[in-house]
């Protein structure tokens, strides 16, 4: 599990939505791996206006209908949306396509021309109204969240093996202050798979590549990671990474494949 900073626990593997919704074609089989994951404990579901404008909201609001209490519900606005006032009302345009009352989280997704602080007091407006349980953000480096308020509950990056640049400033920033981080792409938009390195120690652990990735990205029980699924069976293999115990020997062999960071690194994004 994962507390954030508010007291409010969740599980560490969650679910990730950016490309889906925009078929209909895949649809259906969408909405049973979002269904499938909620069944197997991957509760947190992480959405965003920007995904598909809107459409990714609308599938995952589809999805959690009639479920809506089991689920811990995150969602996104641009920046662009991220003034005082259109910052509440992306949110109300975020609970209509999620056909919701209440986000669980509510993060900006990146930064922009908007002062944090602007943003920040919108937030709390939503908090006191009910209509978010909490804020957050994404893709904010640790010199930005240091400028953040008293009230931030995690920062959503881009974290995964072969993008370890967090590791060297922003992780240590966030476990000093008791803030876990969210990982986007922890499988690298699944480039990651076809790597000697992670296939030799998913050999060895009875488990797959992807598996491996995952188990990695959690590995310090201060990391929240929501890999994209798009189907029930890959859904299923994103849940077994949760039994997976990476050995001493295991994170070294990875280190020597994938080196952490020896200096500050740029924070990337996709």
């Amino acid at each position: 599990m994962i507390t954030f900073p508010d007291g409010s626990e969740v599980p560490s593997l969650g679910q990730g939505t950016w490309h889906m919704g925009d078929s209909p074609a895949t649809r259906d089989e969408e909405l049973r791996a979002i269904r499938t994951g909620i069944d197997l404990g991957l509760t947190v579901i992480d959405t965003a206006e920007m995904y598909g404008n809107g459409r990714s909201e609308q599938l995952v609001g589809e999805a959690i209908s009639g479920r809506r209490d089991d689920v811990f519900l995150v969602s996104k606005v641009l920046p662009s949306n991220a003034s005082a006032k259109a910052t509440v009302e992306a949110c109300r345009a975020s609970l209509r396509r999620l056909n919701t009352d209440r986000l669980d989280l509510y993060l900006l997704h990146w930064r922009g021309r908007y002062p944090l602080e602007e943003t920040v007091a919108a937030f709390e407006t939503l908090v006191a109204d009910g209509s978010i349980g909490a804020w957050g953000v994404s893709n904010l480096d640790a010199t930005d969240l240091a400028e953040l308020p008293p009230g931030c509950q995690t920062d959503q990056v881009l974290y995964n093996l072969t993008r370890r640049g967090p590791e060297f400033d922003l992780l240590p920033w966030a476990e000093a202050v008791r803030m876990p981080v969210m990982a986007y792409s922890p499988v690298e938009q699944g480039r990651l798979v076809g790597h000697t390195a992670l296939a030799d120690v998913a050999r060895s652990l009875d488990a797959t590549p992807a598996q491996v990735a995952l188990a990695w990205t959690m590995r310090s029980g201060s990391v929240l990671s929501i890999p994209k699924a798009s189907t029930a069976a890959h859904v299923r293999e994103n849940a077994g990474a949760r039994d997976l115990r990476l050995s001493d020997a295991d994170l070294a062999l990875l280190d020597r494949a994938f080196p952490p960071p020896t200096r500050p690194v740029a924070l990337e994004m996709l």
